[in-house]
């Protein structure tokens, strides 16, 4: 496997008159300060992008979603044309291969210095074939928030992209015990809500249907692609308050995300469920085919 690509920005944050560019050093190497907030707290945000034939996928989205982010962390707003350009600095440092992604993150640095931290890190992806084809056997978690938590308790970050991933990654840890692939999150009053890692994506008829962002979730760069997608091939795309029982009844259901992209749900709880093998293929032709 190439070995992976680490830059780190000059000025992550947008001000005037600071210093542009980027630094690229060794991987292995010792960059980030032992006290940086974003590693003593998981206080900062990141993005993942996935790239096809050295194209960053989505990359306007992405972008505008680390903003976003940004902003719902009170973090200095990102200084999104030096964060751009890095981008492209990492694909055109990196060997190149059929997929790879790569990975922003912005945290608030060292406590007290007011100089946020920003580096780009890229590598190869994984292998998701099986994934994409076979399809994945998921569980359903309780989050254990009512699905306005968004609107009553903003400070709860719910819908950042932070780097606060202790409770998503014991989510999957869960799954694993329960003999899955993965998670879809329910709120406590009984609404489906989104993966871990990933958006729910549920075929009703000629309809593709998703949970509305304003449940809390994280909006996703992917899901929207597949609309666009969806809509070319004459389906109607909504978002709409769903539960477990839309879930049961769908046509199909996908775990759609930036790296393996749209994952069909072969089982519910253990409870097998039907594949749109075709449709499926149609969507992650359309994903790989992107060119912004």
């Amino acid at each position: 496997m190439p070995s992976p690509v680490l830059l780190l920005l000059r000025s992550p944050a947008a001000r005037d008159g600071a210093p542009s560019g980027y630094d690229q050093v060794d991987p292995a190497a010792p960059v980030a300060n032992a006290l940086d907030l974003g590693i003593t707290r998981g206080d900062g945000i990141f993005e993942t992008i996935t790239v096809i034939g050295g194209i960053p996928q989505a990359l306007d989205a992405h972008l505008a979603r680390l903003e976003r982010s940004a902003a719902m962390l009170d973090l200095p707003a990102p200084d999104l044309p030096a964060w751009r350009s890095t981008v492209f600095a990492a694909v055109d440092a990196h060997t190149d291969v059929p997929e790879a992604f790569v990975k922003l993150l912005y945290s608030r640095g060292i406590e007290g210095s007011d100089a946020p931290t920003g580096w780009v890190w890229m590598q190869q992806s994984g292998d998701f074939t099986r994934e994409r084809s076979e399809g994945i056997d998921v569980v359903l978690l309780d989050r254990g928030y009512p699905s306005t938590v968004a609107e009553t308790s903003p400070w709860l970050l719910q819908g950042a992209k932070t780097l606060s991933y202790a409770i998503n990654r014991a989510a999957l840890r869960e799954a694993k015990r329960r003999g899955a692939d993965d998670v879809i999150f329910v709120s406590s009053d009984g609404v489906l809500l989104e993966g871990p890692t990933a958006n729910v994506i549920l075929k009703l008829g000629d309809r593709l249907v998703t949970p509305k962002p304003d449940l809390g979730i994280l909006p996703g760069t992917t899901q929207h692609s597949v609309f666009d997608i969806a809509k070319l091939n004459g389906y109607a795309t909504a978002y709409e308050t769903l539960t477990p029982a839309d879930l049961r009844r769908a046509d199909a259901a996908w775990l759609v995300s930036s790296v393996r992209n749209a994952a069909p749900i072969r089982s519910v709880d253990g409870a097998p469920r039907a594949l749109d093998a075709q449709l499926t293929a149609s969507i992650n032709s359309g994903l790989a085919a992107r060119t912004t």
